[in-house]
């Protein structure tokens, strides 16, 4: 079986976490959904648990930070282009989050740039050239 993973993230509104993770490119699963819960599909590997925070906070005795306030991680995806980067941020932009949150960062065989989901998560959105970057002298 492949390895998955599932990010799990607290969300103050479900309905509104799915509109912008499907802007992103995710689609939902209805089969691990409820009405406080959206299972949002990236990848073949890769989901995103949105839960409101009272489900959410089901899952641990540690208190829920304020994703606006504080920063205790940075997820990043990658994509096949440069334009697909910036897709991806205006399409989030576009529902409900907060672009370039983080400096963007252009080192010609690399380009990010990162969206701030409704929530304060900040998603990484990068293209690489693995070629560019081993001519330019990086190890892989």
């Amino acid at each position: 079986m492949t390895k998955m993973i599932f990010v799990n993230l607290p969300v103050e509104d479900v309905t509104r976490s799915i509109a912008f993770y499907e802007a992103m490119g995710a689609q939902k699963n209805p089969q691990f959904s409820s009405d406080d819960t959206a299972c949002m599909v990236l990848s073949e590997a890769i989901y995103v648990m949105a839960m409101e925070r009272p489900r959410f906070q089901t899952f641990t005795t540690r208190p829920l930070p304020d994703a606006h306030a504080t920063t205790g991680m940075l997820l990043a995806i990658m994509t096949d282009s440069r334009e697909a980067v910036d897709a991806m941020i205006a399409a989030g932009a576009g529902a409900g989050g907060g672009p370039d949150p983080t400096p963007k960062q252009d080192l010609g065989f690399m380009y990010s740039r990162s969206v701030e989901d409704p929530d304060g998560h900040i998603w990484e959105v990068g293209w690489m050239d693995m070629a560019g970057m081993a001519d330019a002298g990086h190890a892989a």
